[in-house]
């Protein structure tokens, strides 16, 4: 926001700074949050927009500003917010790393200034701002822009703005402390979304702010206790309090002190305390003129300036008197009564008027005779009597004191006693009332839960219908207001159910619960009385997992190739959730046909040779035989309880490592012989590109020379042709005899395994096994193959030869041979056509 004292906001009070909109990163309009530019943008390229608003609907205007001493590359239109690149850009000088950590909407947005309880006048103006609210969302993007809402009740006398959070009271509607002293707003924060565990989320938080309504003096000032009367005794003397009158501010929140005066009708013959409102006799009662005098008294407001403002008039009437000789006496509406009853709702409002009591009290005496004091007795100060002091008559009046302590849930009923003692007399006559308040129950309070969360487990697999948890919630209001009904929503509660009565929280009849699949739920239950009086609590169920699923290899024979002195590594996976079922330890249980020459890692699945075998020398001493090839019987076993196993037959092949790229090459790719006819095409292919070049180069040469040649033909002998032979390192020299022996192809016996454990990797695997790999080139003497059937050891199978049958071509093998022969076909075309150039 531009700072200049030239385009400085003017704020009012309740104005609120501007904002920017938050587009997000990578955006080119907003509030240049994460902006990136390329060094090499021209200068005077646009290369982004400010975008703002005022909360209050002022104009906004933009601004930049850089470090002391640094070079000012931007610059920004004040009224657009369009910014300018006005210097050229080198980000060998200076550069900026941003490493960003991709967010998942896991946050709900905090408030930063709420709850918060805050006063405003009554007379505060339709449309104003009164307060800011300002709310945090940890996460980033869309996740974490925050928008602000009001639950509906409160939104018919205030309003939000949804971005700002600035709170301002709706065109139109104004404040009244007489109709509610206080508003309780409830304001939701709630943030733009986005993806959590791959689903679309939104969160929010709610938070209540409480307004007091500051009276404003706007109420005229009213008696209390009207009508008033007073009474001179033939026995007063000058200076004898009459009667006292009592006027209260009608803006009782914020009320003006009173002064009273004399309008009329006093005679001179009395005088009021001007802040009391005590009236007294300035004479003798033998010097009055009048029997009755009807004083009109006023109750003026006085501002803290001390200015009189507005005032209202009552009537006190005062009745000369004789002697005291009767007591007070309370009358009811059919005369004198000594029980009042009454009924009422509970919590009425403080300060209110119990009208339902009609109770006056009088004494018939004169003057001081007929002045008594009445007191109000019972529990707690949740009542109070109006007035205290009367002199021969007054309608008494019962105020509401304690509204809260006014509870049906503590007092079905109240009762009282009214007691009415003279002042002034020696005789101290008195009288006594009973006055009995029926409370009647109102809905004020919501059920409430025994605790604010509840967590649960179950075991996966659980049927549907089982019960998960209990949740209790008890609601104080008497008859349907206290009956409470649950339910449950929320993103996790699609799997539960929960019976509206008892708060049995169980799952649905199809629910299928698998930790594999999801281990946490948590979700909200609700628990509401008849009125929608309610409040929530959450619940976090964790499926607790079971070891039901068995390690598993890929395959049960797997087939490897070891180097002497690199392990080679099978895997095994278990798909349970959680540790320790899904924890695998690997193990080898036999070795054909020497069972002490392997390691295995046990966590790691690594198999090497014992560390002191380094060539295949050592081996053959050990095993005694010129085999290289090893049957391993391996188990995977994981760490549940019960543990589950599995096993697989591992083919290991143990070689030495070859020297020279060719070799390694030819090793690595010895099962892919396309790679390696492909290597030698390419060879031969670069070879005879080589020729054809330097014939060609020899034929120009020649061509360009003035030799003269003789007419005849002379016919040369043709050189001796070497044929070109491509030795396959992994194929057995033959002899002159064996190159044209055709041969049947090899068969080799079929194994059957039985999975006698019943393993779970599969019930009977039948495999043919492939023909050993030859042996590395130059091969070692004691590792020439020889044929031999594989004996494959197992712990819990057994092996059975099959008869022999005719090897079956697959699809890849005449695919290799048509690949071969074509090969063969243009090697043979590109001999021919460098025999006849050289001729």
């Amino acid at each position: 926001d531009y700072g200049g004292p030239e385009a400085a906001l003017k704020m009012s009070q309740a104005d609120f700074a501007p904002y920017f909109y938050d587009n997000g990163p990578y955006s080119y309009n907003g509030n240049l949050a994460l902006f990136s530019l390329s060094e090499d943008t021209a200068v005077g390229t646009q290369i982004y927009r400010l975008n703002g608003t005022d909360p209050e609907g002022q104009e906004v205007r933009y601004g930049l500003s850089f470090d002391p001493g640094s070079k000012e590359y931007f610059r920004v239109d004040p009224k657009s917010g369009n910014i300018t690149l006005v210097e050229k850009l080198d980000r060998e000088v200076v550069e900026r790393v941003t490493i960003f950590v991709m967010d998942a909407n896991d946050e709900k947005p905090e408030f930063q200034n709420m709850p918060a309880i805050i006063d405003v006048l009554e007379t505060t103006e339709s449309g104003s701002s009164i307060y800011k609210v300002e709310a945090v969302d940890r996460d980033t993007g869309s996740g974490g822009s925050v928008t602000y809402y009001l639950q509906s009740a409160q939104s018919t006398l205030f309003a939000i703005d949804r971005h700002s959070g600035v709170l301002r009271i709706k065109s139109g509607e104004m404040l009244d402390y007489e109709k509610a002293k206080t508003h309780f707003v409830i304001v939701i924060a709630k943030d733009g979304g986005g993806s959590f565990n791959g689903k679309e989320q939104f969160m929010s938080s709610s938070a209540t702010l409480t307004i007091n309504v500051i009276d404003a003096q706007d109420t005229l000032p009213s008696f209390i206790g009207t009508p008033y009367f007073g009474y001179v005794y033939e026995i007063s003397v000058p200076g004898s309090e009459i009667f006292t009158v009592e006027a209260r501010d009608g803006d009782v929140g914020n009320p003006n002190p009173i002064r009273y005066s004399f309008d009329d009708g006093d005679d001179g013959v009395f005088s009021i305390n001007k802040t009391s409102g005590c009236i007294t006799l300035l004479t003798l009662p033998i010097y009055l003129k009048r029997e009755i005098f009807n004083i009109k008294v006023r109750a003026s407001e006085v501002s803290p300036e001390g200015r009189l403002m507005d005032y209202e008039v009552t009537t006190v009437v005062i009745r000369v008197v004789d002697l005291n000789n009767n007591p007070p006496t309370f009358y009811g509406e059919n005369g004198p009564q000594s029980t009042f009853e009454l009924t009422m709702y509970e919590h009425p409002p403080e300060g209110e008027i119990l009208r339902g009591l009609k109770i006056t009290v009088n004494d018939s005496d004169q003057g001081a005779n007929a002045k008594f004091n009445l007191r109000l007795i019972g529990p707690g100060r949740m009542l109070r009597v109006v007035p205290q002091t009367v002199l021969n008559e007054a309608q008494v009046t019962i105020l509401v004191e304690d509204s809260a302590a006014m509870d049906y849930e503590k007092y079905h009923f109240l009762t009282y006693k009214l007691l009415a003692v003279e002042i002034d007399t020696p005789e101290k006559f008195s009288a006594t009332a009973d006055i009995v308040i029926h409370l009647l129950d109102t809905n004020d309070n919501a059920p409430k839960f025994s605790s604010d969360y509840y967590i649960a487990r179950i075991p996966e697999n659980s049927p549907g219908g089982s019960n998960v948890v209990t949740v209790t919630a008890f609601d104080p209001d008497s008859g349907p207001w206290g009956e409470v009904k649950y339910s449950i929503y929320g993103s996790g509660a699609e799997l539960f159910l929960i019976k509206p009565d008892s708060g049995i929280i169980y799952t649905q009849p199809w629910a299928s619960l698998d930790a594999e699949v999801r281990s946490k739920y948590n979700f909200y239950v609700k628990a509401e009385d008849t009125e929608g009086k309610y409040s929530l609590a959450e619940v976090f169920v964790t499926v607790l997992d079971l070891n039901d699923h068995s390690p598993a290899f890929y395959d049960n024979f797997l087939e490897k190739t070891m180097v002497i002195g690199t392990p080679v590594k099978i895997e095994a996976v278990d798909d349970d959730a959680e540790v320790p079922n899904n924890v695998i330890e690997y193990a080898i249980m036999k070795a054909e046909p020497e069972n002490n020459i392997f390691d295995i890692n046990a966590d790691t699945g690594e198999i090497m040779l014992k560390s002191y075998i380094k060539s295949m020398a050592i081996i053959q001493n050990i095993t005694k035989k010129r085999d290289c090839t090893w049957s391993l019987v391996v188990q995977a076993r994981d760490r549940g309880h019960p543990s589950l196993t599995t096993t697989a037959v591992v083919k290991i092949d143990i070689t030495e490592a070859v020297r020279g790229p060719l070799g390694s090459f030819l090793m690595q790719n010895r099962n892919k012989p396309l790679q390696i006819l492909g290597m030698l095409a390419g060879i031969i292919s670069l070879m005879i590109i080589v020729t054809v070049l330097i014939s060609t180069a020899t034929f120009m040469r020649n061509k360009k020379s003035n030799r003269i040649l003789p007419n005849r033909r002379v016919k040369r002998r043709p050189k001796t042709q070497h044929t070109w032979l491509f030795k396959n390192p992994l194929k057995r020299p033959e002899t002159n005899e064996q190159k044209f022996k055709v041969k049947e192809e090899e068969r080799e016996p079929e194994v059957i395994v039985e999975n006698v454990n019943h393993n779970n990797n599969a019930g009977r695997i039948l495999r043919r096994w492939p023909p050993p790999p030859p042996p590395c080139a130059p091969p070692p003497p004691f590792c020439l193959p020889v044929e031999r059937q594989w004996v494959v050891p197992t712990v819990s199978a057994t092996v059975a030869p099959k008869p022999l049958k005719k090897a079956v071509v697959t699809r890849q093998d005449s695919v290799n041979k048509a690949l071969v022969s074509e090969l063969k076909m243009k090697l043979e075309q590109k001999r021919k056509f460098y025999f006849y150039s050289q001729s």
